[in-house]
């Protein structure tokens, strides 16, 4: 008779080979890995899972996976490095491009059963990500980001501590880099953010770097606050945009929208957000434009002019003075 199931490993992941990317699993083609069964608990659901352990070649730093296989299917990322397998970026910078809202518990009490329904869910290696919807302007905008070739250089080895306080006597037989670790956002990372796509700094300047390429560079005025929408096709109204608006920034509450204004003779609305960062964020998502009624419309910053015409918010009998910005 087989033995009995332990009813306290229920649910434990045990797996053959990790979901890795090109980069993790490095360029050399004959790869060691060891293996160790409920090594550790995944840093995201906290469920123990199949560890993997291998060098990606030589000169390079040890690497493991740090998630369980489902929860990287759910979000179809690497085990190791948390980046889309896809395209090879940030999961923030791909929610963000396909409007996909995080769905996944961040609570300690939810996340564990949230990945045990998921499993259910999952059939072999296909992820639960729906892009087959997406907007044309966010699947455009993810070609253009889209990191087609490995990255080998994030391999490298970790930044010797003791070499930054001097004290490293090992010189060139050091397996760890000597060089000073360099101090900022970036350098302030945590998988919890990258997993759920939330304020990663990564993400925001791949962004923010994109934007700036579109020629939605934010304006240095921080009291504007609009962006400027034009080309609405004829059938747009105040509701269907104000809907599509939300539905292309997933996690932006409808309280940080404060109007819409559409000017139905010029085809174009003005977006008005109650907050800079907001408007910043607007801006990202829709650097490659925004597609409203299957059509795409174009994307401007709006900026205040003390002679310009002004027009009724609608909300609470104020105006907003703002034009768009030439190009």
């Amino acid at each position: 008779m087989p033995p009995k199931a332990d009813i306290n490993k229920a649910g434990w992941e045990q797996s053959e080979f990790p979901i890795l990317c090109e980069t993790c699993l490095g360029d050399n083609p004959f790869v060691r890995m060891s293996k160790q069964e409920f090594g550790r608990s995944c840093g995201t659901c906290a469920r123990p899972f199949t560890v993997f352990r291998w060098n990606p070649g030589t000169g390079m730093r040890y690497k493991t996976t740090v998630i369980c296989q489902t929860c990287a299917k759910v979000k179809n990322v690497c085990q190791t490095c948390l980046l889309d397998l896809e395209y090879g970026l940030p999961t923030q910078v791909r929610d963000t491009a396909l409007a996909l809202k995080n769905e996944a518990p961040t609570s300690d009490i939810n996340r564990e059963y949230y990945a045990q329904n998921m499993e259910g869910k999952l059939d072999g290696n296909k992820s639960l990500l729906d892009s087959g919807r997406a907007q044309a302007a966010g699947k455009e905008m993810l070609k253009q980001l889209a990191r087609t070739n490995p990255y080998y250089k994030r391999n490298r080895p970790q930044v010797c501590s003791f070499f930054v306080k001097g004290e490293c006597s090992r010189g060139s037989e050091c397996p760890y880099r000597h060089e000073k670790p360099v101090e900022n956002d970036l350098s302030h990372q945590n998988m919890q953010d990258r997993y759920y796509g939330r304020n990663d700094p990564v993400a925001h300047k791949i962004l923010a770097t994109h934007a700036d390429s579109q020629g939605l560079t934010p304006p240095d005025d921080q009291s504007i606050t609009s962006i400027f929408l034009s080309s609405l096709p004829a059938e747009a109204t105040e509701l269907s945009i104000r809907t599509r608006v939300i539905q292309s920034l997933p996690g932006m509450q409808p309280s940080q929208l404060k109007s819409v204004v559409h000017v139905t003779k010029s085809k174009c609305a003005f977006i008005n957000f109650k907050d800079r960062p907001s408007a910043e964020r607007a801006a990202e998502a829709w650097a490659n434009g925004l597609d409203i009624e299957d059509q795409r419309v174009g994307v401007k910053w709006g900026r205040s002019r003390n002679a310009s015409a002004t027009v009724g918010n609608g909300v609470g009998g104020s105006s907003a003075t703002v034009t768009p910005v030439a190009s």
